[in-house]
């Protein structure tokens, strides 16, 4: 009896550790930590770029962004398991004058430059990609992805020979405008309102010669009429490369459900944006805010600062965000955006944009590093691995394949 009472306590106590809230927490630790390590992970957006021109700055070795550094480099990648990244060539919005467009198109070149330059000195750990083959074969080689978004259609001017030109230099999506109008379309956030009330008569043959050449339309940042607009225009799918849903969080960047269930009929994806105010509204801050706005009046249209004064802008950025912390919104705050976009969009139509080093970063997704706190945070969720692989990979690359099979055909 004491022997059958005793088999009955160990079963009894093996019962309560399998079933106890340590050892489930665990094992959904490692369940997450699995699946993110097996499925190709993709990051439609970030800004490093902005800091590949200084020569101090390198992308093979780890920052630390609580210093002044980055968010995004390939140490950090690999460390949080982040197999691949678009990453912007972008140029701020400066006035719509020949000199203007000239200036931001040399910059635009030179980012470009930095960008390959960059591949070149750590061919050893990643390279150019084209394609979602190309990122697969570079993830079978070790190395992480480097794919190449524009971010704001200004730089291309009034001259459509420069999209041709970009997709050369291996953009794989442009986003047609930035805070303010150009000569494409209106932004969600031009104070001055509408320029062309939606996409211009030019801004319609730039997406036309984007369907054509295989390059995707990013919608990000653009006013809804435009958004509109581009849905009507396009022939192919589209993206918003980073951007969230307007009705968790009221951001004129956000989308609302309207517009998302029009993203999905049009086949296309939106890429959720870590940038915290962009995935909850923010408290006051109002020294923060005061503080910010002096930096603005003291530098400026940041598309006529010099790469020098655009670095110690970002310093003295980096200095009073420090100095003034917000209040992050965390990773769980970001799933509840994907949890009501694959509600009303479906779940083949919600990707991951993190805009790093361009203002984004999450109370618990900090920099590229804690990726995985996000796949944790959809495992908690119930989401399968099929599902979170098409969050992390399969949807954007499923729109970047019909992009370029739609090229393909009109190229015969």
């Amino acid at each position: 009896m004491k022997a059958l009472n005793a088999f009955a306590g160990s079963l009894l106590l093996i019962s309560q550790i399998y079933c106890s809230p340590v050892f489930s927490q665990e094992s959904i630790q490692e369940k997450a930590k699995k699946i993110h390590f097996e499925i190709y992970t993709i990051d439609s957006h970030n800004d490093t770029p902005m800091s590949f021109g200084d020569p101090e700055f390198n992308m093979g070795q780890k920052h630390d962004y609580k210093n002044g550094g980055s968010r995004m480099d390939f140490p950090r990648m690999k460390e949080g398991g982040l197999d691949g990244a678009f990453f912007a060539v972008f140029t701020g919005q400066g006035p719509l004058t020949d000199e203007g467009r000239l200036n931001a198109y040399k910059r635009t070149k030179s980012t470009f430059d930095n960008i390959y330059k960059t591949a070149a000195l750590h061919a050893e750990l990643a390279g150019i990609a084209l394609t979602p083959q190309d990122g697969y074969r570079l993830d079978k080689e070790g190395k992480l992805s480097m794919f190449i978004g524009v971010e704001n259609g200004y730089p291309i001017g009034l001259d459509i020979t420069r999209v041709q030109e970009f997709y050369n230099l291996g953009t794989r999506y442009i986003t047609l405008c930035h805070s303010k109008n150009n000569d494409i379309c209106d932004s969600s956030t031009d104070k001055t309102g509408p320029l062309h009330n939606g996409l211009s008569d030019f801004g319609k043959q730039v997406v036309a010669e984007m369907n054509r050449l295989g390059i995707m339309v990013d919608v990000s940042h653009m006013s809804d009429k435009s958004f509109a607009d581009v849905i009507a225009a396009s022939k192919t799918p589209v993206i918003a490369s980073h951007s969230c849903a307007r009705a968790l969080c009221d951001n004129p960047r956000n989308m609302y459900d309207d517009m998302l269930v029009k993203l999905a009929q049009n086949g296309g994806v939106i890429q959720m944006c870590i940038l915290s105010a962009y995935v909850k509204n923010p408290e006051p801050n109002p020294a923060r805010d005061s503080a910010e706005a002096l930096l603005r009046q003291k530098f400026g249209d940041w598309s006529k600062l010099s790469p020098e004064d655009q670095k110690a802008a970002r310093a003295e950025y980096s200095s009073v965000r420090k100095k003034f912390p917000e209040r992050l919104a965390t990773v769980s705050d970001m799933v509840d955006h994907i949890d009501h976009i694959v509600k009303v969009a479906g779940i083949d139509h919600v990707g991951v944009g993190t805009d790093f080093d361009g203002g984004g970063g999450l109370a618990d997704c900090t920099d590229a590093s804690q990726m995985g706190n996000i796949t944790l945070e959809l495992v908690k969720r119930g989401y399968s691995k099929k599902d979170i692989a098409k969050i992390w990979s399969g949807n954007l690359f499923r729109v970047l394949k019909e992009v370029e099979n739609y090229a393909s055909k009109q190229k015969k």
